[in-house]
């Protein structure tokens, strides 16, 4: 693929000829406005998005544009990553604030009880991404993204919210916090990274399993065998956006517009027609995050 390509938008798919929900997106990374993004995805079919949240800023963001869009539904928390650079400092400024101080325990007790008074807004249906980050966090964050993980178990179950999941590299522990918290009524694994036989503890718990474009990966044979055990009632589908773009686009921006090719792949995975897996996951999707 010649470098241009990689800044070129990825053509519109075929629609799909029944709608459904890119149920985790980031509308905030994206380059176009929100109107754009979804006038973009409705004429593939694509016509509700769940717009996450990552931070405060980002969380806030999500609230205050599902609140001015109908097909836009938020969720609000700190992301595994962000709990770290709240307690310990990000002297780097990885993170879209750039730099900043250790503001200690009580920099993320302040900022679980935003999420909290957020939590309770009615366009906000989810309480995520949070969970755990074994790949970008090291040993010295696990203390506060595990306290900040169990904090949002009890705002989502407080508020009834379903409780949007980020898993990287961390199944055993999340799973295990699941167990000891009591997981909320409703939990949704995004970006569902595990194998055939998590799909079947998550199925067994009655977990929501969401596939993204990574299910297109040429090295992704143990996702498509989670997703061929995972039933029906149980799998959403997602972007991500703008990361993990579906093949064969893989390495350009992704938006709520290419859902259809991953839900295909998804489709030709579980041997059932495009229309079938759309009506699933489209009842999945209202039915995961109560809209």
């Amino acid at each position: 693929m010649a470098p241009q390509d990689k800044n070129t938008p990825p053509p519109l798919p075929e629609p799909l000829r029944v709608a459904v929900a890119d149920s985790h997106t980031h509308l905030d990374m994206q380059d176009c406005t929100v109107e754009e993004a979804l006038a973009k995805a409705a004429s593939v079919g694509v016509t509700t998005v769940v717009q996450v949240g990552c931070d405060l800023a980002g969380s806030r963001w999500a609230a205050e544009t599902a609140a001015a869009h109908d097909r836009v539904h938020a969720t609000v928390a700190l992301h595994p990553n962000e709990a770290p650079r709240i307690v310990l400092g990000d002297p780097d400024g990885w993170s879209r604030q750039g730099a900043r101080e250790a503001g200690g325990d009580s920099a993320l007790d302040t900022a679980l009880a935003g999420i909290d008074d957020m939590a309770a807004l009615p366009q906000v249906r989810g309480v995520g991404e949070t969970g755990l980050d074994y790949f970008r966090t090291g040993p010295e964050g696990m203390a506060a993204q595990e306290r900040s993980f169990r904090a949002h178990i009890e705002i989502a179950k407080r508020h009834d919210k379903a409780l949007v999941i980020h898993d990287r590299e961390a199944h055993d522990d999340v799973l295990r916090i699941l167990r000891e918290e009591g997981a909320p009524e409703r939990v949704v694994f995004h970006c569902y990274s595990g194998d055939a036989e998590m799909a079947e503890i998550c199925a067994a718990a009655g977990y929501f399993m969401s596939f993204a474009g990574n299910v297109t990966f040429k090295n992704a044979q143990p996702l498509r065998d989670a997703l061929a055990v995972a039933p029906p009632e149980l799998v959403l589908v997602e972007t991500d956006a703008p990361f993990l773009t579906p093949a064969p686009y893989r390495g350009r921006a992704n938006a709520p517009y290419l859902i259809p090719v991953t839900l295909r792949a998804m489709a030709e995975v579980k041997a059932v027609t495009e229309d079938a897996l759309a009506t699933a996951v489209a009842a999945n999707t209202a039915r995961a995050f109560g809209y």
